[in-house]
């Protein structure tokens, strides 16, 4: 092998060319045919090469919007084989997607069969669908046949495509576009023809006219699933004057009565491109999380029209509240994002303003107006020059009969024949027609008509019609004349082209009328707990294993419970489902619990690990309620501490807020509420201090100062009392005893103290 390697007539010949031009040579190719022929729609007529070619290929086979349908893979397989070599299941995904009426605002194409639904279900597959044209999809195809376009080879050089397509109406706008290229990407709302069209109009009159100014015609997106816009005017302003931006849409939705005082909201529209049955789920979860504690219950009574019941958990809660935090956890608000990046020329993508995308497509129009006039004044010479040679025909009747009769070769002695002399012998001078310039004779194209002419033809009406549609040409000739060289006319004529769109599909079309409305969204309100949660007494239960559940009513708190083997009771004590509870861990952190969301009481209950992110090395020092307004002495078993007020500590996240800064091997072990006037600290050492408590620094998080001083060991524990009450504690009996006279451990703060009084818990305990 080596051998052949090193022979130069066996090597693969080598190109001389550096590794990272190859691969930007290699690369650029292909990020232009994926901007170009793949991702980013054209400005003209708003479609993707595949959107084209599938409608081009759905014309050639005669799919008009009224007559038959044909089978989908029958379209697929044509716009495959003759245009788009890409795959069958993306052209067949395309086409369903066209025929989407919750997809696209005016659907290009009729389905008959399962194409999917709102719910996000797939079409069904191509076989067992069925397909043709809408009048949307003819209006964007109409003048294909009056050389309005450009032409193209297909991708084998076989057949012929066109670049664009005539397009009666703004497409880009109407049905919105987006895709993602190399680079860059797209992202297009779908609007109402009607407005648009208005815009148009507008812009023809004034084609100066400001972004700002077409927004009194265009207020904004009109999504095919309806919903509401809550953007500021002044945002979506912003947004289509620099191509880039956002709209915020939220659900219709409407308060039903009910029997007996009993109501219920009603989702009637959803948000664009929001699958119903993700929505759904997620408001399911929501209240079985319990994350929105006002919400009972979600039905899907949808048929045909979409139909969402949200039942409240009472009479008493407030619609708007509810909808206001159904808006911030799920779908049924949403940003749809602006990103008019179009080929503005069919070549060079720009981000586009309103304005520079409807001058576009105008433009556009003005050509395919130019197009077709042209298209049509070469029809009407050449039916001219035919209708010249039938009325020499019909005035020289006799000589073309007997030509056509004895001659061998007739069509060449037509050309010859002197027409005018013969003419001139038969009739009077006044109805003398004149033969081609520079013929005396006729024109090969005026020989063969009168060749195919029929006999029936001839009859003294028949050269009246003949007569009749000479003069009827002459004048439309004349007027495409000054059609083609009067620009007002051809914009005035482009103005009664779109009129005649709007008529069609405008409000009175079905689906022409307006589905998007507009709202203000008003200011977003912060919703405490307290709020949104039916006041009910629960017992909050906590093991020492850390596993948690809450008790249905105030039950007496040394009833029995059952734990898993090995688990015992930590923390037992009655609460209401509008509290918010405290997790001091030994991490130093706190973390915050909604009563309304533990678990219920009927099993063991949950690990609180699931619920915040406290550490598995971490432990519980302490649980309890939270109660504004009130403070919390907090130290480490470094003997350092601080006071801190209790609203501080609230956190808003699963990770929790950090209050006590630790430095191992320290750890937090005491998070107490503060009473009193006096703090009284124990060490490991069992030696007791108290000192006043306006000595300890109130902080929102810290190391703090130290509490008590230690030759070995640490703090075991410490608490606040009133001096003038003493100090109380527990003796090993379990009996309460209070110490009044406290001269001999009192001191100042970071002493070392004496030792405990008699009769002190061995734990080193307060409590």
């Amino acid at each position: 092998m080596t051998d052949l390697l090193d022979d130069p007539n066996m090597r693969p010949e080598a190109t001389a060319e550096p590794l990272r031009r190859a691969l930007g040579e290699r690369y650029l190719t292909y990020a232009l045919s994926t901007i170009m022929h793949r991702a980013l729609p054209d400005a003209r007529d708003g479609l993707k090469p595949v959107h084209r070619r599938i409608l081009y290929a759905m014309r050639e086979l005669r799919l008009s919007s009224t007559g038959g349908f044909r089978k989908s893979a029958k379209i697929s397989g044509d716009v495959m084989g003759n245009y788009h070599p890409h795959g069958d299941a993306a052209i067949y995904d395309a086409m369903a997607r066209l025929a989407q009426d919750f997809a696209v605002r005016y659907p290009l194409v009729d389905g008959q069969g399962n194409f999917g639904n709102i719910d996000g279900d797939n079409p069904a597959a191509a076989r067992y669908t069925e397909a043709r044209m809408t009048p949307f999809a003819e209006a964007l195809l109409d003048g294909l046949a009056e050389d309005a376009v450009d032409y193209r080879d297909n991708y084998d050089g076989t057949l012929r495509e066109p670049v664009v397509l005539p397009a009666a109406f703004p497409n880009l706008l109407a049905n919105g576009s987006s895709g993602i290229a190399v680079g860059m990407a797209t992202n297009i709302p779908p609007h109402n023809i009607a407005e648009l069209i208005d815009a148009c109009l507008h812009l023809i009159k004034s084609p100066e006219a400001r972004d700002e100014t077409l927004l009194n015609y265009i207020p904004g997106p009109d999504f095919p699933t309806g919903g509401v816009i809550v953007e500021p005017p002044e945002s979506i302003a912003q947004a289509y004057r620099t191509g880039r931006g956002s709209f915020r849409l939220r659900a219709r939705w409407e308060v039903e009565d009910l029997p007996r005082g009993g109501w219920q909201i009603v989702i009637t529209e959803i948000p664009y491109q929001v699958q119903k049955s993700r929505l759904i789920e997620r408001i399911a979860e929501l209240i079985q999380t319990r994350k929105v504690p006002i919400l009972a219950d979600v039905r899907d009574e949808s048929t045909d029209d979409v139909r969402l019941i949200l039942e409240p958990r009472a009479r008493t809660v407030d619609a708007q509240m509810l909808m206001g935090l159904m808006f911030r956890n799920t779908d049924l608000e949403l940003r749809f994002s602006l990103n008019m990046n179009v080929l503005i020329d069919g070549v060079t993508p720009k981000v586009c303003s309103l304005r520079e995308v409807l001058r576009a497509f105008l433009d556009f129009r003005q050509e395919v107006l130019l197009r077709r006039s042209r298209h049509r004044m070469e029809k009407i010479d050449h039916r001219l020059e035919v209708l010249e040679g039938l009325i020499v025909a019909f005035l020289n009747l006799d000589r073309v009969i007997e030509i056509i009769r004895y001659d061998d070769a007739p069509k060449p002695a037509l050309m010859r024949e002197d027409w005018g002399r013969e003419f001139t012998r038969a009739t009077s001078e006044a109805d003398y027609v004149s033969p081609p310039p520079g013929e005396v004779g006729l024109t090969e194209v005026q020989a063969e008509a009168i060749l195919n002419m029929r006999l029936r033809s001839l009859r003294r009406l028949e050269e009246m019609e003949l007569r009749a549609e000479r003069d009827a040409l002459m004048a439309e000739r004349a007027g495409l004349e000054d059609l083609l060289d009067d620009a007002s006319k051809q914009w005035a004529t482009v103005a009664d082209e779109l009129r005649e769109v709007k008529k069609t599909f405008g409000k009175s079309h079905p689906i022409g009328a307006r589905r998007t409305g507009f709202a203000e969204a008003g200011e977003a309100q912060e919703v405490p707990i307290e709020a949104m949660t039916p006041r009910e007494p629960i017992t909050v239960v906590c093991s020492r294993m850390g596993w948690i559940r809450a008790m249905t009513g105030h039950i007496d708190l040394g009833r029995e419970l059952k734990f898993k083997d090995g688990d015992e009771p930590r923390f037992i004590f009655h609460a209401e489902t509008t509290d918010r509870l405290l997790v001091f861990g030994s991490n130093g952190r706190v973390y915050t619990l909604s009563a309304a969301t533990l678990p219920g009481g009927r099993g063991m209950g949950e690990p609180l690990r699931l619920m915040v992110d406290l550490p598995n090395e971490a432990e519980i020092v302490d649980l309890f309620i939270h109660k504004s307004g009130r403070k919390l002495l907090v130290a480490s078993s470094a003997g350092d501490g601080f006071i801190v007020a209790e609203d501080e500590v609230l956190a808003q996240t699963r990770s929790g807020k950090q209050v006590l800064n630790l430095r191992a091997p320290a750890r937090a072990i005491v998070c107490r509420p503060v009473t009193g006037d006096a703090v009284a600290c124990v060490g490991e050492n069992r030696k007791v201090l108290v000192f006043a408590l306006d000595e300890l620094p109130e902080l929102a998080r810290g190391k703090g100062v130290r509490l008590q001083k230690y030759k070995d060991g640490g703090l075991s524990d410490a608490t606040t009392f009133t001096l003038s009450e003493g100090l109380s504690w527990r003796d090993p009996a379990g009996r309460t005893r209070t110490e009044t006279y406290l001269g001999d451990w009192l001191g100042k703060r970071a002493g070392t103290g004496r030792m405990a009084p008699r009769g002190f818990p061995r734990d080193n305990r307060f409590t």
